[in-house]
């Protein structure tokens, strides 16, 4: 008996041990460039390794099926004279979500070849920056601030009626703090949990663990102070494991104060590789299936990879792009100014 036991507890060992991820380094990556005829290309879907959903700033939705060889277009275009920007888009299995920027902010939802606004705001100071879905029920989106608060909308119906949140329900903002319409990136969830980053004279992340009912404000150490400095992108492995990335885009070469992590959360925040690369960046995700250590950060100042959580970092591309998003921990898709890129890490 005493025999068996002892089998089993070393077969266990041997096994934990065996599935510990050792992951990779890369000291360069290629990416693969389309060039598409929309000024800017914020917000994407990687969907597959052939498939790619994006949002641009001429109302413009596309969508390859086959790997970046040939494109479909659709134009949308509000009373006839009104051309969206979008720089937010979000999917569910059953519907298509495109939002625009500024007044006034049009929600489309597309789906089985019906379009229709699902939600329209008009208020000179509307902008909003991100959008996505934690299921096939619950959507968020985030603006600028209005009337004291963070512009967040809300839906718990699969995006057929949304609702804004009062701001009496919302952290106060700081005068001059807003979010970045950068790469639909500054919002990020897990399980029922969402954060929310925000930046200029305050870099803050705003969390709720109820998906969306009640809000808290967390402190960061962030670059902030002016409204070209904060956060531009947030991104949680698990319910304790996340990053933020930024900085200056006015200094995009500047590299201080622009990346944290974080273990519990959210609750606080440290920053990594402080005065050292990567620079601004716009865009980060954790790579999926590599336990999150693998970590890609994107900008307009190039690409840049981590291998130990986001701790330290190492510039694999001088190709500038605002976003990224991740079908497999081999193949992720691009978006930047007038094209489209599919990165493969083999």
């Amino acid at each position: 008996m005493k025999k068996n036991i002892l089998f089993v507890f070393v077969a266990i060992i041997f096994l934990s041990c065996k599935q510990e991820y050792e992951p990779r380094n890369f000291e360069t990556v290629t990416i693969q460039k389309f060039d598409i005829d929309s000024t800017s290309i914020r917000a994407i879907i990687a969907i597959s390794i052939d498939e790619l959903l994006f949002a641009g700033s001429r109302g413009d939705i596309g969508l390859t099926e086959d790997g970046g060889e040939t494109w479909e277009f659709e134009y949308l275009k509000y009373q006839d004279s009104i051309v969206p920007h979008f720089r937010s888009l979000a999917k569910t299995s059953s519907a298509v979500f495109a939002l625009s920027i500024a007044n006034p902010a049009l929600l489309y939802k597309i789906s089985f070849g019906e379009k229709k606004i699902v939600y329209k705001e008009e208020h000179e100071k509307v902008f909003y920056d991100a959008m996505t879905f934690l299921d096939d029920t619950t959507g968020i989106a985030i603006g600028d601030p209005i009337g004291g608060c963070t512009s967040i909308i809300m839906t718990y119906d699969g995006g057929e009626t949304w609702n804004k949140i009062d701001c009496s329900n919302l952290p106060e903002v700081k005068e001059g703090e807003a979010s970045f319409a950068a790469s639909n990136t500054n919002i990020a969830f897990y399980k029922n949990n969402i954060w929310v980053v925000t930046g200029g004279t305050k870099a803050r992340v705003l969390k709720s663990a109820d998906k969306g009912k009640t809000w808290e404000a967390i402190e960061t150490p962030f670059i902030q102070g002016n409204g070209s400095q904060g956060i531009y992108s947030v991104d949680f492995y698990n319910e304790n494991i996340g990053l933020i990335v930024g900085g200056d885009y006015s200094k995009p070469n500047e590299n201080k104060a622009n990346k944290a992590i974080t273990s519990d959360g959210g609750k606080t925040w440290t920053l990594v590789a402080d005065g050292e690369s990567p620079n601004y960046k716009s865009s980060v995700k954790y790579i999926p299936r590599t336990k999150g250590k693998e970590v890609i950060a994107v900008g307009k100042t190039g690409v840049s990879f981590s291998n130990d959580g986001g701790r330290t970092w190492k510039d694999v591309s001088k190709e500038g792009y605002y976003a990224i998003d991740f079908v497999d921990k081999n193949t992720a898709w691009l978006s930047g100014h007038q094209k489209i890129g599919k990165l493969n890490l083999y």
